[in-house]
C-alpha cells in the first residue's frame, strides 16, 4: 500500500505542475534546474566534471566504488530539458545504492538539436568509457529515467545495429519508448497521473525531438523496434502513470524475442517517483533494488 507521504506529494505535484504546463520548454529547463534545491545528493559520493568528446558530464563516485565498470546514465527531461544540474542528486542515490561509479552525460537536447543529436552523444559516451577508461562493455551498465530510459534502449539498439559488443544491462525508469504517446494507459491513467494529465506536453516534445523523423521510428520509439538481442533489461514502472503502457508493452515485446526482462509495476507510483528518496519510502526502496540489480548484473547473474 502506497504511504502517506506519497499520497500528499502526489497531490502537492498534480498542483504544482499544472501550474507550468503552459510554459515554453526553455522555461521549463529553467524550473526543473531551480527545484535541485529539493534534492541531496547522497552521501559518501564524490562528484567531478569531466568531458566527453565535446559533451559535459559528471562523475559520481562512491566511496568504495568497483574499480573496473561504470554505469552511463542518461537524465529525463522529454529530450527537451534536464541536465547535470537536474539529476545529478537521483544518479548520486544510484552510485551509492549500487557502489559503482556513474557518468551523468549532459547530451544536447531539442529543439535546438534534435534526433539523433541525443542518441548520438549516447552512442559516444558509451564508446568513451572504453576507449578512455579501458572498461570492457559487459562491464558497464547503460541507465535512465523519462527520455532517458528510452533513450537507453536507442543506444543499445544503435549498439547492436553497428555490430559492436553490447553493454552487461540497461536499467529503464518509467521510460518513454512509445512518442506516437498511442499506448491505452494515456487515456486510463490521465486522471491520476500528477505529471501528465493530458498528452499534449509529451505530443509537442515528441515533435521537438524527432522533427521530419516519424514518431514510430525504432531509434525515436524503441517500443516499435525489433528488440532480438538486447543485453538483460530492468524497468520500474508506476501504476499511476501514463507512461505504464511504454513499459508494459516494451516489456512483452522483449520477452517475446528472448530478452531478459525485469518488470516492476510499484502501486500508486507516478512518474520518476525513484527522485523523491529523500521524502518518501518507495522512493528509498527502488533505489535500493536498482542497486541490488546493478550489483547482480555486473556480477552476471541478474534474475
Amino acid at each position: 500500500m502506497p504511504s502517506i507521504r506519497s499520497h500528499l506529494l502526489k497531490v502537492l505535484l498534480k498542483r504544482e505542475i499544472r501550474k507550468t504546463s503552459h510554459l515554453p520548454f526553455s522555461q521549463c529547463r529553467t524550473l526543473m534546474d531551480r527545484q535541485v534545491r529539493l534534492f541531496k545528493n547522497a552521501s559518501g559520493v564524490s562528484q567531478s566534471a569531466v568531458k566527453v568528446g565535446e559533451r559535459d558530464a559528471q562523475w559520481l563516485v562512491p566511496e568504495r566504488a568497483v574499480a573496473d565498470a561504470a554505469v552511463l546514465y542518461l537524465h529525463g527531461g522529454a529530450y527537451v530539458s534536464g541536465s547535470l544540474r537536474s539529476h545529478r542528486a537521483l544518479a548520486s542515490h544510484i552510485a551509492r545504492a549500487s557502489q559503482v561509479r556513474v557518468l551523468l552525460l549532459d547530451y544536447r537536447l531539442a529543439p535546438e538539436h534534435p534526433f539523433p543529436a541525443a542518441l548520438d552523444d549516447a552512442v559516444a559516451a558509451f564508446a568513451w568509457l572504453q576507449s578512455e577508461l579501458g572498461l570492457q562493455p559487459d562491464r558497464i551498465v547503460i541507465a535512465g529515467d523519462s527520455a532517458g530510459g528510452g533513450l537507453s534502449l536507442a543506444t543499445a539498439l544503435r549498439i547492436r545495429n553497428s555490430g559492436q559488443p553490447l553493454p552487461r544491462a540497461l536499467v529503464a525508469l518509467s521510460p518513454w519508448t512509445d512518442l506516437t504517446c498511442s499506448g491505452k494507459s494515456f487515456e486510463r491513467l490521465s486522471h491520476k497521473d500528477p505529471f501528465f494529465p493530458t498528452a499534449d506536453r509529451l505530443q509537442q516534445a515528441a515533435l521537438a525531438y524527432a522533427r521530419q523523423i516519424p514518431l514510430n521510428h525504432p531509434e525515436v520509439s524503441p517500443r516499435f523496434a525489433d528488440l532480438r538481442g538486447l543485453p538483460d533489461l530492468y524497468i520500474q514502472v508506476g501504476s499511476d502513470e501514463v507512461l505504464l503502457s511504454d513499459s508494459v508493452d516494451l516489456a512483452n515485446q522483449a520477452t517475446k524475442v528472448g530478452v531478459k526482462v525485469r518488470l516492476e509495476e510499484w502501486p500508486g507510483m507516478w512518474h520518476v517517483w525513484q527522485a523523491f528518496c529523500d521524502w518518501m519510502p518507495e522512493s528509498r526502496d527502488a533505489i535500493s533494488r536498482i542497486g541490488q540489480y546493478i550489483n547482480a548484473a555486473l556480477r552476471r547473474d541478474a534474475s
